[in-house]
């Protein structure tokens, strides 16, 4: 049977936080933030002579860490294509992640290789993949990528977009609002969807401006990301705020329960709420919504 999202338990990825694997400072202080995800960095945030140190970071940090009750940790490798990728998997493997993030992603084989390797390797099964889509060959292949969910040893999970790399490699310039790239962000999303996977909106890079932030925010909710990279503690608040239930949202969905539960409705397809037609699709939308309060609730007080 395929994966679809609705198949699975909702999980809270509204803000993925990306440390460099370098800065043993900001690892310590991650299980103290309270963002969903910890993206812990080997790649674009580490100078080429310290990835050794960075490995060795990680390896240090996931012996002592105790708080993988609360989050996911995520490690991002350099790409398969580069000399550091054996030593990266390693450190993956020796680290136990939950998942590795491969960047500049472009085919299916990009995965598949990752997958393969993950499953030679003992007490590796429970580590999923999530895939950077960054470039333009990714973005025309993501439905071809994200295909790669299909199987379940392939591992695939979510996709994360990547428009600093984009943009370079398109010439699109940095502007508000970010009008040129919303096509293709669309194209990655509706990739992902087809597939069950997740999607994450990209970083914004000038973290001292926390209202343009949350508008991006704002932006990727209502296209329709999971959640958002972020480069920064200070951006957690408003990732969480604009990707998490608002109250307003949760109250309706309660209504919406109550209402298909009440005798009256009982083998109704459809039911009247104050002159609202209510299918029994919006009945299971709701019921996600509220587990997916839930679960973000259940991490929070056990932070």
């Amino acid at each position: 049977m395929r994966i679809t999202r609705s198949s699975r338990p909702p999980v809270p990825r509204r803000s993925a936080l990306s440390i460099p694997a370098i800065n043993q400072r900001a690892l310590d202080k991650a299980a103290t933030l309270a963002a969903d995800v910890f993206i812990l960095d080997l790649e674009d945030s580490v100078a080429e002579a310290r990835k050794s140190e960075a490995r060795d970071n990680l390896k240090r940090f996931f012996g002592g860490l105790v708080r993988r009750d609360r989050g996911e940790w995520v490690i991002r490798i350099n790409g398969m294509d580069t000399a550091h990728a054996g030593a990266d998997l390693e450190t993956v493997l020796a680290c136990r992640p939950d998942a590795v993030l491969i960047p500049k992603v472009e085919s299916p084989r990009d995965i598949l290789d990752v997958a393969d390797r993950l499953a030679e390797a003992d007490g590796a099964e429970a580590i999923r993949i999530w895939a950077m889509i960054e470039t333009p060959r990714a973005v025309l292949n993501a439905a071809l990528i994200a295909e790669a969910a299909h199987t379940p040893d392939a591992r695939l999970e979510a996709f994360v977009i990547g428009l600093n790399d984009l943009r370079k490699e398109t010439g699109v310039l940095p502007q508000a609002g970010r009008q040129h790239l919303l096509p293709w962000m669309m194209q990655i999303l509706l990739a992902a969807r087809a597939y069950g996977l997740d999607a994450l909106d990209s970083v914004s890079n000038d973290f001292r401006d926390l209202e343009a932030f949350a508008a991006e925010c704002r932006q990727g909710r209502a296209m329709g990301f999971d959640g958002k990279m972020l480069i920064h503690p200070a951006q957690i608040e408003a990732a969480n705020n604009a990707f998490g239930p608002s109250a307003e949202a949760l109250e309706e969905a309660h209504r919406i329960v109550s209402a298909f539960a009440a005798p009256e409705a009982a083998g109704l397809g459809v039911i009247n709420i104050d002159g609202r037609m209510v299918e029994r699709l919006h009945l299971r939308q709701a019921e996600q919504l509220i587990a997916f309060a839930d679960r973000i609730a259940s991490g929070r007080d056990s932070a």
